[in-house]
């Protein structure tokens, strides 16, 4: 059972097939897809999910925040399931392929206070952006 499963049944979360579907699509490391990525991928598991449901299952796993929605670029938003363990992102700019990286020391301590213009910081995202093994070699 994936980590993501585990911690919707810990929390209570009803499981239809559709959910588990949905939960099981984005197990695993580096996984961001798409909304699409994850009907399509769902489809050859379960071939009469919907589009809606998995639109309205991925609202609810980013409401609960079991899921990160993810927007690195102009292009689609991504659904990340590692939602709790701090990461940033490496992404490709040719092909969108996006890591999750944990870089050592704190990215708020490299924002000097006369930077942070009196705000109370919650929260830091950083995003990494160069070309990937694969693209840098086609």
């Amino acid at each position: 059972m994936s980590d993501l499963l585990e911690r919707l049944r810990g929390r209570g979360w009803r499981m239809t097939a559709q959910r588990r579907v949905v939960a099981e699509v984005l197990d695993g490391d580096h996984v961001h897809l798409t909304a699409d990525e994850v009907h399509a991928r769902a489809v050859e598991r379960l071939p009469e999910i919907s589009r809606a449901t998995v639109y309205n299952t991925l609202g609810e796993l980013v409401t609960l925040g079991e899921v990160l929605e993810v927007s690195t670029d102009r292009r689609a938003k991504r659904y990340d399931p590692n939602a709790h363990r701090p990461h940033h992102h490496l992404v490709c700019a040719r092909c969108g392929a996006i890591r999750d990286v944990h870089p050592t020391g704190d990215p708020l301590a490299d924002l000097p206070t006369t930077e942070r213009f009196g705000f109370t910081i919650s929260d830091v995202e950083v995003t990494y952006r160069g070309v990937c093994p694969t693209c840098t070699s086609a």
